[in-house]
């Protein structure tokens, strides 16, 4: 008898049987595990194709599993087959009647080996298959970009390539060439090996000696890993213009005059290795090889590294701003085309710190229409005045979008949530499988305020509301949402023929405290197109092994006509239908021809853009909405190239995920349109309806300003000397020290030059030591607007301006002796909070117009939630404070009540209290007129009337009294002084 090798087994001594019941545990547990793991893999990919057959996109599941199981079997064969025809290689051409030391380590090896040759080397090539199929599988959608990809139309001006070679073709051909050198590689190693143990390679003397089969074997092997090399060479020329750098990305002056010449020199330094080692099959000699072996070593030292780093330090270094300049021009231009940033509209901006009342006539519609009410501090207000019931909820920082409202000719901004499901909300009693996968299934309607208004008492001015919904934006059905951001893991929905309804719909007077459901809701019964039936046994069977929960099988809650309802998070169904998007963090609802959806952006983004600046997007999108928020790590976080290209809409009531394209020019969507040819709708396709609600998306806007923030300068020298760069200031909300960036904000506004309100989204930028402000931008968000949507607009202020940047505003606001004054009595109260909202930023007449609500939160009773109160304004230098952004203006421009248009009806509410008259206001005259005396008495009499105003709750009244106050003591002070 003899094993696989051919070497005869050694005999064993006679053993004792084993016991026949370890015989039988030991192969049952294996087939028990092998079979829970092949059971988990056809359970997840039989329910993943149910739930694409569910949404309509079993196209995508499809190609997607035949790109990654044709990948697998291909490239995993391939790398397991070389390596294990080279392992026989080298057992067939073993050394005949090699005589061994025992206490030679080759000896024990093939005395361990040899009874299990052939097992072990299935083993080997199943592992090494299993593990090169898994990578190879993991870069399907690298292959489907290099199989289908195009070209877009622009030339690389180093290698003149089209740039879809380097986002399409390169990334591919560099996988292949990773993967194809480490197979080599492992091959070498398990040829050796087995030479070894088989005396092809024998440890004697000063070195390893080869047999004639083992030397040109090995040196073949070599010889192929070395022209894998000179490939590997030839790709690095190309990396470079996608490589980073600490200067700039790119092509640089050492990469163009050393770099890529010593790579085209390693070239053919490694094809001629090559063919040394080759040259074996017909030399027994080493010599050759080595030499060859050893130039290409000597090369890639002296060429590829001493070479560069003289150049770059004796030549380019001391005259680095005019050997660079050429290739940051390159870069610059890249980086603002990849990034969409190269048509921004910069206008020198004064930004005056006066404002007369005729021009605060000509800007009342933009501060009118200024939103007020700060989405990430009113959830409360919306959780407690509209929950209605403890199991449903809001998000904590709410969406703004914009509606045309009754009476309104133009879209007004709205803030809106959804009501969603929450089962966290139910009492302990309640918490059971039945109540929680098949009674509290949904949320129900969307509840949403006016922007830029507040009730009597602070609160949210509504224009949706309650159960069933009520007010102004309609609904056509009942709108409910079993698909959303906080939807139940699953629910089971669906009633035999004849039965009641089980599932709580439309919650009635009284209080909720049934054990099975809420005893005065309505019930209903999900008829939607959306879920995967489950009315089966083989189905009911897959998903209780999928869910680990035996009651879907059990339970008689699950029959014939039931559905299951998962997957239900809109970001996730669009990742799953579209796994190709990077799908933006911030996802928001909306009501579209009286249904309820989820408007979802998704980009196309790439890593090899020629010459563009990298960005991680998790950097470039975090601040203080993203850190705490449930959006998830993007899927590709270095990026170089970014476009929205899909608008993504998914009903929150049946759960379908409609894909329209929106970037019609962006040739990465093209080529993917034509891996899945019927996954993405024409852009002709969006209605109107819907286009009236998509918006300018936050995430995109974050990566572009953290462009912008050094790529608004396009001259090289000063983009070189780096002077110009700006910053993203921090959240002034979140503390003066605060590290964590500023949120953009979605603001109705004029631009400078328009006339018209244009919904956009706005940030602005500092200089990079200082914290007065450099810039602000704004992007047109209104997607109906098809000639201006997108349009980047920056206000660039003169550097000499010094306009108080947002920390410097925020501590104005805190420290303004007529803000502390009206707050005193809730800083000092001990069952009041005071919450300063987000600080906005405004373009008005020609200036930049801050703009803070401050809310306050009564804290004595649970329940309680942040009321909007006042308004504080800053225009220039100047603080405003009152109830109503009307009086905090009036206060800060100085001017009287007369000169302030009146805001139209509806709009911002007037103080609750009439507005005493101004007795007891000083002027200041010239203070060589007055005595010491009395100055102290004109600010005794303007302290005492300050107080009536607080009294009265005339809070812009107040003010100005104080700042007479403070104006007469300064004369008093400078009277002493004289």
């Amino acid at each position: 008898m003899s094993d696989f090798f051919g070497e005869p087994r050694p005999t064993q001594p006679a053993e004792p049987a084993p016991d026949r019941r370890r015989r039988v545990l030991v192969p049952t547990l294996i087939t028990l595990a092998v079979l829970l793991f092949l059971g988990s893999i056809f359970t997840s990919v039989y329910t993943d194709r149910l739930w694409f057959q569910s949404v309509g996109y079993s196209d995508v599941f499809r190609t997607v599993l035949i790109s990654r199981i044709g990948l697998f079997l291909v490239l995993g064969l391939v790398f397991g087959l070389f390596v294990a025809v080279n392992a026989y290689l080298a057992w067939r051409f073993r050394p005949e009647n090699v005589t061994f030391r025992r206490d030679d380590p080759a000896f024990r090896y093939r005395q361990a080996l040899a009874p299990i040759g052939r097992p072990v080397l299935i083993v080997v090539t199943l592992l090494m298959t299993t593990f090169a199929g898994s990578v190879a599988s993991g870069q399907w959608q690298t292959f489907q970009l290099w199989r289908n990809g195009g070209s877009f139309g622009i030339t690389d001006p180093q290698f003149s390539r089209d740039v879809g070679f380097f986002v399409f073709d390169y990334p591919w051909l560099r996988f292949l060439s990773s993967f194809s050198f480490t197979m080599i590689v492992i091959a070498v190693l398990v040829t050796a090996f087995v030479h070894y143990v088989f005396g092809g390679i024998r440890i004697v003397g000063r070195g390893p000696r080869f047999t004639r089969a083992a030397q040109v074997q090995i040196a073949v092997l070599v010889g192929l890993g070395v022209l894998l090399r000179a490939f590997s060479y030839y790709l690095d020329r190309f990396g470079l213009a996608v490589g980073n750098s600490a200067l700039f990305d790119g092509i640089g002056f050492t990469d163009d005059n050393a770099r890529i010449p010593a790579r085209n020199i390693l070239i053919i330094v490694a094809i001629v290795c090559a063919i040394l080692f080759f040259s074996t099959i017909f030399l027994k000699s080493w010599t050759l090889p080595g030499i060859g072996l050893g130039l290409l070593i000597l090369s890639s030292v002296l060429i590829g590294g001493i070479w560069p780093y003289i150049m770059q330090s004796f030549q380019v270094r001391p005259s680095e701003p005019d050997k660079e300049a050429p290739y940051i021009a390159r870069n610059i231009e890249a980086t603002r085309d990849a990034y969409g940033v190269s048509d921004s509209e910069v206008l020198e901006y004064s930004a005056s710190t006066t404002l007369s009342a005729e021009e605060l006539n000509e800007t009342a519609a933009s501060r009118v229409s200024s939103r007020l009410l700060d989405p990430t501090l009113i959830s409360d207000a919306f959780q407690q005045l509209q929950q209605v019931r403890g199991y449903y909820t809001v998000p904590e920082t709410l969406d703004v979008d914009r509606y045309v409202l009754d009476g309104e000719e133009q879209p007004q901004d709205v803030i809106i949530a959804a009501r969603e499901v929450d089962l966290n909300g139910l009492q302990a009693s309640q918490r059971n499988w039945a109540n929680d996968h098949t009674v509290y299934t949904h949320g129900y309607g969307v509840i949403a305020a006016r922007g830029n208004q507040r009730g009597a008492q602070g609160e949210p001015v509504w224009v949706q509301r309650d159960i069933p919904p009520v007010g102004e934006i309609e609904t056509d059905i009942p709108p409910r949402i079993y698909f959303g951001e906080n939807s139940p893991t699953y629910s089971i929905v669906g009633r035999p023929d004849g039965a009641d309804p089980i599932e709580v719909d439309i919650p009635r007077g009284g209080s909720a405290g049934a054990d099975d459901a809420d005893a005065n809701a309505t019930q209903n019964t999900y008829d939607g197109e959306g879920g995967v039936p489950v009315g089966n046994i083989f189905k009911k069977a897959l998903y209780a092994f999928k869910f680990a929960e035996p009651n879907i099988i059990l339970s008689n809650r699950v029959n014939e006509n039931s559905k299951i309802l998962y997957d239900r998070e809109p970001r996730l169904r669009v990742e799953k239908v579209a796994p190709w998007l990077t799908v933006d963090g911030d996802v928001y609802p909306a009501v579209v021809d009286g249904r309820v959806v989820w408007i979802v952006d998704g980009y196309t983004t790439s890593n090899n853009y020629p010459y563009s600046e990298h960005r991680s997007l998790d950097e470039a999108t975090a601040d203080t909405l993203t850190e705490s928020s449930a959006q998830a790590a993007l899927p590709t976080d270095e990026i170089n190239y970014m476009r929205n290209s899909v608008k993504a809409v998914v009903d929150a009531y049946d759960g379908s995920v409609d894909l329209y394209q929106w970037d019609t020019e962006d040739p990465i969507l093209e080529t993917w349109m034509k891996v899945f040819p019927d996954a993405v709708q024409p852009k002709d396709e969006i209605s109107e309806s819907l286009l009236e609600h998509l918006r300018y998306p936050v995430d995109l806007f974050k990566v572009q300003r953290d462009v912008l923030a050094r790529y608004h300068v396009t001259d090289a020298a000063t983009f070189y000397e780096d002077g110009e760069r700006w910053r993203v200031p921090g959240d002034p909300t979140q503390g003066s020290e605060s590290t964590t960036l500023q949120p953009p904000y979605y603001l109705s506004t004029t631009r400078p030059g328009q006339e018209e309100t244009r919904f956009s989204l706005t940030s602005v930028f500092l200089p990079n030591s200082r914290q007065n402000l450099a810039s602000f931008v704004s992007v047109n968000s209104e997607a109906s607007d098809e000639e201006n949507y997108g349009k980047m607009q920056i206000l660039q202020l003169p550097s000499e301006t010094q306009v108080p940047g947002p920390s410097q505003i925020a501590n104005s606001f805190q420290t303004d002796r007529g803000v502390t004054q009206a707050l005193l009595q809730f800083e000092q109260s001990q069952q009041a909070r005071i919450l300063r909202g987000n600080l906005l930023t405004l373009p008005v007449g020609d200036g930049l117009l801050y703009v803070q609500p401050v809310y306050i939160q009564r804290s004595a009773s649970e329940g309680t939630f942040p009321v909007l109160q006042f308004v504080a304004a800053s225009f220039g230098e100047t603080v405003g404070f009152g109830q109503t952004l009307e009086e905090a203006l009036r206060v800060a421009l100085g001017l009287e009540s007369g000169d302030i248009p009146t805001p139209p009806a509806g709009e911002d509410a007037p103080p609750e209290e009439g507005t005493p008259p101004d007795e007891g206001e000083t002027p200041a005259p010239d203070g060589a007129t007055k005595t010491t005396a009395q100055w102290l008495e004109d600010a005794s009499a303007a302290y005492n009337a300050a107080q009536q105003a607080l009294a009265a709750g005339d809070l812009s009244g107040y003010q100005r009294q104080i700042n007479a106050m403070n104006t007469a003591i300064e004369g008093a002070q400078a009277s002493l002084g004289q």
